[in-house]
């Protein structure tokens, strides 16, 4: 059935020849970029959790980027234009964004980067078997599926508490992949428009759950902008990555994709904080990429 809901209007600074460049680069080279830097600034987050604590950190990162994304997009622009159940969408994909976040760091605290992002993994399968609608990419999926697995490495961990952050994680990931593709399907300015929006919405909903473990970053300007790197190589880059792929990729195709996070997970986890992997944990990223090669992406 054809989504009828009407999209975000684009801002005025996200139209012209920045758009054109952005139509014409291949969506999975933006998923690619987007990929890198899901995990790369988090990473860099774990580092700082001894000095803003987690939640801290989320409000850090969110803030961030609803400021980047404020001039661009005019996020009180964007609520006044749209219609009732755009603004619902909005709403619900901004409270998304702010939760996942904070469940993403809690997870982080206490469990492995790559186990976190096997979890979160788990969760875009059911997305990516509504679209399959081929024996080739039943065969993907479940090589893909296998690499995680491996990945994962029966290592569940001892922590119920870090693992239910985790699987909370997961679920609104799965979110994020379904509301973020009805905002990113008015293309690429409007859908960049939409996540403007959203953040703005997502900075409201952690608001009171981590600025007053965000206030040490305030008084310390080194810290801050670390802080701020965090937030643009977390929110910034990869959520427009995200919206500019979303916008040409089918919703199967882009979630099957995601099966790539635990590698770059693996190999950022190994590069920032020294998470070697084993030799499974190799094959697991070589399923993951193999599955990820052979899918076809079917329309949706």
């Amino acid at each position: 059935m054809q989504d009828r809901t009407q999209a975000p209007a684009a801002s005025p600074a996200l139209a012209g020849p920045a758009f054109i460049l952005a139509n014409a680069v291949p969506p999975h080279l933006w998923f690619g970029v987007s990929a890198v830097f899901h995990y790369l600034g988090p990473a860099f987050a774990v580092l700082l959790f001894p000095h803003v604590g987690v939640l801290g950190m989320a409000w850090l990162r969110i803030a961030t980027a609803a400021l980047v994304f404020a001039p661009l997009t005019r996020p009180w622009a964007v609520f006044a234009r749209a219609d009732r159940s755009t603004q619902m969408l909005l709403l619900a994909f901004g409270a998304c964004l702010g939760v996942m976040n904070c469940s993403f760091y809690l997870a982080l605290d206490r469990l492995p980067i790559s186990l976190v992002a096997a979890i979160e993994f788990v969760g875009t399968i059911g997305v990516a078997l509504v679209g399959l609608r081929s024996p080739r990419n039943l065969a993907a999926l479940a090589i893909a599926v296998a690499g995680t697995l491996l990945l994962i490495d029966v290592k569940w961990s001892s922590d119920p508490v870090g693992l239910f952050w985790a699987f909370l994680n997961g679920t609104l990931f799965v979110g994020y992949i379904v509301l973020g593709h009805r905002v990113a399907r008015a293309g690429a300015g409007d859908g960049i428009a939409g996540l403007g929006a959203a953040m703005a919405v997502a900075l409201l909903v952690v608001l009171p759950i981590g600025f007053a473990d965000a206030l040490p970053a305030f008084s310390a300007p080194p810290l801050l902008l670390a802080a701020v790197g965090v937030g643009i190589c977390s929110s910034v880059i990869p959520y427009i990555c995200d919206q500019l792929a979303m916008s040409r990729l089918p919703r199967s195709s882009f979630a099957l994709m995601l099966s790539l996070l635990p590698v770059t997970a693996t190999l950022i986890g190994v590069i920032v904080l020294r998470q070697v992997p084993s030799l499974t944990d190799c094959l697991g990223i070589a399923l993951v990429v193999a599955g990820v090669a052979f899918h076809k992406p079917a329309p949706d």
